[in-house]
């Protein structure tokens, strides 16, 4: 049998774990949290209607493609959530690691590619890896907000919290990071988050 394919098929298998990677966004109209299966899924299909609200053209296919390898490290490193501070002190180690096994399964050609693009997304220095650091903020702020804050209440997560975590949206988009904004006053209003 191809080599190749077989590399392939076990990396599909791998990745099929991040549908047990629980975020903590609430899921719209359900009593649970997305998986990071649904939520790379939701990045990518909302890439493709949103490219337009981009700061810079970008590439749709590659953005599309990185939103989808962001989180595969996850499988590994688990999730860490935005507001951990703790758990962000070793984040990028327990990333990095998952990266180089993760990757390291594909054939050479495609796993050097998805490392590179899942690289470029860490790094946001580019139009594409800008606007998908933006899709990554802006999916859960809309699931928070269409949930009245469960997360955030949760969590007793301020405001100046999510203004910090939606910072890098201006890079990638002015148009969603006034969105954005907008978003935060009605929930703060509303009493999703603190003052």
């Amino acid at each position: 049998m191809d080599e190749n394919l077989n590399k392939i098929i076990a990396f599909i298998l791998e990745t099929d774990k991040l549908k047990n990677i629980y975020r903590q966004t609430y899921v719209t109209g359900e009593d649970r949290t997305e998986n990071d299966a649904e939520h790379s899924f939701h990045l990518a299909l909302m890439t493709s209607m949103m490219a337009q609200y981009s700061n810079e053209p970008i590439d749709i296919l590659k953005t599309m493609k990185m939103v989808l390898v962001h989180d595969v490290v996850e499988i590994d490193a688990g999730d860490t959530y935005c507001y951990d501070a703790e758990a962000a002190k070793s984040k990028e180690e327990r990333e990095v690691a998952a990266a180089n096994r993760l990757f390291g399964i594909l054939p050479e050609d495609i796993g050097s590619e998805f490392r590179s693009l899942w690289d470029e997304f860490e790094r946001r220095d580019t139009p594409e890896s800008k606007f998908a650091a933006v899709m990554d903020r802006v999916q859960p702020l809309l699931l928070n907000v269409a949930t009245n804050g469960r997360a955030w209440k949760e969590h007793g997560i301020y405001i100046d919290q999510v203004r910090q975590r939606i910072a890098p949206v201006k890079e990638g988009s002015v148009v969603l990071w006034e969105y954005l904004n907008g978003l935060i006053e009605g929930a703060c209003e509303k009493g999703y988050l603190k003052k």
